[in-house]
């Protein structure tokens, strides 16, 4: 766009106005921020909601339930799924969560057979700390989600409280899938004695189906199976279940977007107005710059390029704080034991940056115009 031997010029030009600069890159960070925060909730949201070609995995629940403290079904229905064509694994599980209702710290606990736990796990955790035997040999025990775990300052060898549930940190996971970052894997037959003592009660079956080609056929297979039973079940794709759970909070999370589009023609009200103030001090300048040689063409490439430097240096930092922020919070909201977790990744800030770069771009485009249509003579004679 323009050589590097003119960049010290724009560094100059932006110095010379340096409170005006300044609230601007201070007003384009905290949209960038804003706008950051967004794409991170709803790349989220995407992760957790979104089916892909490679999903084998359906949640089981008693039908018409939809907090875990609801869904109620008889452990035995394991072996009768099992016998379903497709299954290729079936785990019990218990689900015991502080709070039904959206939330940004909700501790769910899952309860699982130890005999099901690293079949079920297979290739979705890696243990940053601690083994799956560890866990197997105390009864008490807890597999801790990575994410729940920074949340909670949680280390190897704690006891941690939660749900009315004392527990000993057996082992720290980390893994890609949203549902297995903040939540702890207990032993079933502990989580079921705590409660009243309500053994051969489970809250779903997760089901592992041998080709995802066969999702939706297993599924009306599986509530076939119990549709007579006092217990009927209703059977979706893991991440159609989460849509579903959370379908109120994913209607609001959408709405965000018009938040992200005030947040980039926030930054283009900012940039531009800095812009235009600045061509217009500049007047005489540009005159005496083309006298001097340089063509309109330049000038008007000059002018482009800081605003583009402005939005880029301010989007930078939002940018940063947002990623800062996501890390160190660790933030995820939670409904009925289901977690759409905040994900500042490369995805995020690469469009973020984009949109600086875009924004940047057009902010400077029409006072540069205006500056390379302007005659010597005219620009001379302007107060």
């Amino acid at each position: 766009m323009i050589a590097p031997k003119f960049l010290p010029f724009l560094f100059k030009q932006i110095v010379r106005h340096r409170t005006r600069s300044l609230l601007t890159l201070g007003g384009t960070a905290v949209a960038m921020f804003l706008f950051g925060a967004v794409q991170a909730v709803q790349q989220g949201m995407r992760q957790a909601t979104e089916l892909s070609a490679k999903d084998t995995v359906l949640v089981v629940y008693r039908e018409n339930r939809f907090c875990p403290y609801t869904s109620r079904l008889p452990e035995h229905y394991t072996q009768r799924i099992e016998r379903i064509a497709g299954v290729e694994s079936v785990v019990p599980m218990k689900v015991l969560v502080n709070n039904c209702r959206t939330s940004l710290d909700v501790v769910t606990f899952r309860g699982v057979p130890p005999e099901h736990l690293e079949k079920f796990l297979a290739g979705q955790i890696q243990l940053i700390g601690g083994s799956v035997q560890d866990w197997s040999r105390r009864q008490d025990s807890i597999l801790v989600g990575e994410t729940l775990a920074k949340r909670r300052g949680l280390k190897l060898g704690d006891m941690f409280e939660a749900n009315g549930l004392r527990v000993y940190v057996a082992g720290i996971l980390h893994s890609d899938e949203p549902q297995n970052q903040n939540v702890g894997y207990v032993h079933l037959r502990y989580l079921q004695y705590s409660q009243q003592k309500e053994t051969g009660i489970v809250t779903q079956f997760t089901v592992r189906v041998k080709d995802p080609a066969l999702l939706d056929s297993v599924a009306s297979a599986i509530d076939a199976e119990f549709k007579s039973d006092q217990e009927p079940t209703t059977t979706r794709p893991e991440k159609a279940f989460v849509a579903r759970a959370a379908g109120d909070l994913l209607e609001l999370i959408r709405f965000t977007k018009w938040v992200a589009l005030a947040c980039v023609a926030a930054v283009l009200a900012l940039v531009g107005n800095t812009i235009v103030l600045a061509v217009q001090d500049r007047v005489r300048e540009h005159a005496v710059m083309q006298t001097l040689g340089f063509r309109t063409g330049l000038i008007a490439r000059l002018i482009v390029a800081e605003g583009l430097l402005l939005s880029v240096s301010g989007g930078a930092v939002g940018i940063a704080l947002v990623v800062a922020l996501l890390k160190w919070g660790n933030f995820s909201l939670s409904n009925e034991g289901l977690s759409i977790n905040f994900s500042a990744g490369p995805q995020v800030w690469l469009i973020a940056l984009g949109v600086s770069v875009l924004v940047g771009i057009l902010a400077g485009l029409v006072p540069a115009w205006q500056a390379s249509r302007r005659e010597i003579a005219a620009s001379f004679r302007a107060v």
